[in-house]
């Protein structure tokens, strides 16, 4: 997979007035799915988001989730491991945050840093990455298979061109200025080390599958993300369970 060869826009020619209502009807319908899945407390959805600076994670984060309720849902984002975090193995801060059944835990971010950043700047080698890749399979394995855990990953596909317009937009926004970070602009001239990465990453960690979404456009990237959240809660067939005896 060579992530240039794949769009980071929508179609040339979809509706966007139909697809943002479309939305709106998606998320009217993940209320009721995830208080179902909360009720029904079987099944539990971790969604992994992914992608470069100024992708859109955060505004992903808002636009689709926040119509839930809060009780049923979790974000945590993985940044630089603190010192504990770093005595103990890689996946240790990860795992106290994997989802308990009945909840969708979002990671903003997440163990997938530990193989893209950190080999980005040589702090890994390959050798360690493979090793790194392999652990991550079978944590997700342990996820699925015995926590009945569904896992949606998710990486926003940005242009470099959009990502650097949005870092720029922080320089001049006083709404987006809080966001600002002058490394933002240095991790930026990294982009083709990191697109290897994360095309790798796709090669070696595919057991659950990724989603490349087209990012260049917030309407549609929040609709790609809810309507695949939207299936995957359909085809778990859940139901309400019982009055309690």
């Amino acid at each position: 997979m060579k992530l240039k060869d794949i769009t980071t826009t929508a179609p040339e020619d979809i509706n966007k007035n139909k697809i943002k209502g479309e939305l709106k009807e998606i998320l009217i319908d993940l209320d009721k799915l995830q208080n179902l899945l909360y009720a029904e407390g079987k099944h539990s959805i971790l969604i992994v988001i992914q992608g470069m600076d100024a992708a859109g994670k955060d505004g992903l984060t808002r636009d689709v989730f926040t119509s839930m309720n809060p009780q049923g849902v979790d974000v945590a984002s993985f940044k630089e491991p603190t010192k504990e975090e770093l005595a103990h193995d890689f996946l240790w801060r990860i795992h106290q945050h994997a989802p308990a059944k009945g909840m969708i835990q979002i990671f903003n971010r997440s163990h997938y840093e530990d193989v893209l950043i950190t080999r980005v700047h040589g702090l890994v080698d390959d050798k360690t990455a493979r090793l790194r890749m392999k652990a991550i399979n079978d944590f997700e394995k342990l996820l699925t298979e015995h926590n009945d855990t569904h896992i949606l990953k998710f990486y926003l596909h940005v242009s470099h061109k959009e990502q650097l317009k949005r870092l720029e937009e922080r320089l001049e926004d006083p709404q987006k200025m809080w966001k600002y970070n002058s490394e933002d602009f240095k991790e930026s001239k990294l982009w083709d080390k990191y697109m290897r990465c994360y095309e790798d990453v796709f090669k070696h960690c595919d057991d659950v599958p990724w989603h490349i979404v087209p990012a260049d456009q917030n309407w549609y990237k929040s609709y790609i993300v809810a309507s695949t959240l939207q299936k995957t809660l359909q085809g778990l067939h859940m139901k309400y369970p019982g009055m309690k005896k």
